[in-house]
């Protein structure tokens, strides 16, 4: 189909694909799109698909172990040291 007839009939072919067909666009006699139905991977939830698009990018790793707990959390520095840190740095103030 050609470009017009997509931005007029957006719905059909969004439906098309949907159902497992692919619609190609042509602009002319070249094909410069495809509408194609979803991967199995993909979930069905747009956050599923936005998280995806995330990792696919490489802006965030998913985790390399799934279930159980979560690892512990081990404190950055005792306590006293946070709090006399702080007290330091009021008193540069």
């Amino acid at each position: 189909m050609s470009i017009r007839q997509l931005k007029t009939k957006l719905g059909k072919y969004v439906r098309l694909a949907a159902a497992g067909e692919t619609v190609l666009v042509t602009d002319g006699d070249r094909v410069v799109a495809e509408l194609v139905p979803p991967h199995a991977a993909r979930g069905d939830a747009v956050s599923d698909a936005v998280l995806a698009e995330v990792v696919r990018c490489g802006w965030m790793t998913p985790a390399a172990s799934r279930g159980g707990p979560p690892p512990p959390q081990r404190p950055v520095a005792p306590f006293a040291d946070l709090i006399s840190e702080l007290d330091r740095d009021r008193a540069d103030r």
